[in-house]
């Protein structure tokens, strides 16, 4: 069997997520995601510990100011990544491995470009950036020296991220993990070296700790690619496939026109906690601190909201691609069960322990300690809520509806958090900043929630991945908006008489039919 026929979905470590129960396949896929986000977040924390404790408060709010022009710079190609995910998962969902190899090559190749493109400009632009967000005096030399840093290591954390979300859309979610387990290890133990300058090591400080993200995500990147070639993976583009890293007009066009308002959502989100914390800067850098422990906290509540949001995401793609529309709505169903219950439990335990908890991040006799405590039992109760509005939003994303999620967040984060934290300062005083994190993501949650029950987000289609020499235009066939009913009915159909692991083609009167010999 050639690498054009055989299933897709059980090559490697790849988990075929059209099958088998859905809460446990949805549980067993998401638990690699859930830990490779328990990594990432204890790496995040044993470093500000390094940073709060050791370099004082000051270099804590400096790296809390990068990191949020860190989290931008990722967001605003966050959409084309998951729009290659979308593709790569639906094509992994009806077996067309050359459909999945065609978006990965065009997403590599946008992904280079623009990653370098953005170091180039950041480096020399990184106090202007800083200053333009109000970072404190006494932290803006500390957050210059990091930001430049991690604005060079940006070419190698995009395609880190990239590669990651490809694997996961092909079923992979173990794989990741155990590279980014690599990048963590690396990692903490790079940090205290480099900032201290142990042995001949030089003493870098806070720019330590940005050089030690560089390294440990270059020698990431560079032993995923190694292993993907050294196991012969079937989406690794070999020597007489590099034709594919030459970018597709149609492939770039289904990325760009999907993945810019996807993008869009992260870039609101990120501008949103840009323009949050520059509102925190204004009280002070007690209260910048307190929010920059908080952040640390928080990372753990949202890390089962977004593991189960990830894997709803690429199990509801590839289940599209396979026409199980009936999967799709058990997978959108289970999502929000689970999210519920396992950020619910982790709310109450991290109000009630949040004192010993932030007090790893903050000196024990400082006031930001209280404030800390103080804005965590306010503001961490949004997670419950935006837990739900994730795994809906992936859900529909998955079929290619874009706009109306980018609308809701909109609407969320700028038409209630942000105006609700200005105008009822005079009110609630700095409280108006932290009640703004509720109000904002229960409106969300309801809104995403309508959309699902009566939008018609099952009509959307991704602009076709591949067409073949002699075969119908796809992007003819899957552009045209059938009712949700037809739809449902056309692919059960297939479903049970082609089995998901047999070829087949689109004709133009909307049949799927086998491919023979």
């Amino acid at each position: 069997m050639d690498d054009e026929s055989r299933p897709l979905a059980t090559a490697g470590n790849a988990r075929d997520l059209t099958r088998g129960p859905v809460g446990g396949t949805l549980l067993l896929f998401a638990l690699p995601i859930l830990a490779s986000n328990v990594l990432q977040s204890l790496n995040g924390s044993v470093n500000a510990i390094w940073v709060g404790r050791f370099l004082g408060e000051a270099a804590l709010a400096a790296v809390a100011n990068a990191n949020n022009i860190m989290f931008f710079l990722l967001g605003a190609v966050f959409g084309v990544g998951m729009a290659a995910t979308i593709l790569v998962a639906q094509a992994i969902g009806r077996n067309d491995l050359l459909g999945a190899k065609q978006a990965i090559g065009t997403s590599l190749s946008f992904f280079v470009g623009v990653s370098v493109v953005i170091a180039l400009l950041g480096f020399p632009l990184s106090r202007h950036i800083l200053a333009w967000m109000g970072t404190p005096a006494e932290a803006l030399p500390l957050a210059e020296s990091y930001l430049r840093i991690i604005f060079i290591a940006m070419p190698a954390m995009y395609l880190f991220a990239l590669l990651t979300a490809i694997l996961r859309g092909s079923g992979d979610t173990r794989t990741p993990f155990w590279f980014l387990l690599l990048v963590v290890a690396l990692d903490v133990i790079l940090v205290p070296l480099l900032m201290f300058g142990v042995g001949p090591l030089p003493r870098m400080g806070i720019a330590g700790a940005a050089m030690a993200t560089l390294i440990c995500n270059v020698v990431g990147l560079a032993a995923m690619l190694a292993w993907l070639r050294h196991r012969d993976h079937p989406l690794w583009l070999d020597a007489s496939e590099r034709h594919y890293l030459r970018p597709d007009p149609r492939i770039l066009k289904a990325l760009v026109i999907k993945g810019v308002p996807m993008g869009l959502q992260m870039v609101l989100v990120s501008l949103a906690m840009l323009m949050m914390i520059s509102l925190v800067n204004r009280q002070g850098l007690a209260w910048t601190s307190a929010y920059a422990a908080t952040l640390q906290l928080w990372n753990y509540v949202q890390m089962p909201a977004m593991a189960i949001g990830a894997a709803c995401s690429s199990m509801a793609a590839q289940n599209v691609g396979a026409g199980r529309w009936d999967r799709v709505d058990a997978t959108a169903r289970t999502g929000i069960l689970f999210n519920v219950l396992l950020t619910g439990s982790l709310i109450a335990p991290t109000v009630l322990l949040a004192h010993h908890s932030l007090g790893l991040f903050l000196p024990a006799d400082s006031i930001a300690l209280e404030h800390a405590n103080h804005l965590n039992r306010i503001a961490v109760w949004s997670f419950l809520f935006f837990g739900v509005t994730f795994v809906i939003s992936g859900v529909v994303r998955s079929t290619g509806a874009v706009l109306v999620p980018l609308l809701i967040l909109a609407a969320a984060l700028w038409g209630v958090r942000i105006p609700f934290a200005l105008a009822l300062q005079p009110v609630l005083g700095v409280d108006a900043i932290w009640w703004s994190f509720p109000v904002s993501a229960l409106c969300a949650m309801l809104l995403s929630l309508a959309y699902y029950r009566w939008g018609r987000w099952r009509e959307a289609r991704m602009l076709a991945d591949r067409r073949t020499e002699g075969e119908p235009d796809e992007e003819t066939v899957d552009s045209i908006a059938l009712p949700a009913t037809v739809q449902t009915a056309s692919t059960s159909a297939v479903a049970d008489c082609c089995p998901r692991t047999t070829p087949h083609r689109h004709l133009a009167d909307g049949r799927v039919v086998p491919v023979t010999d």
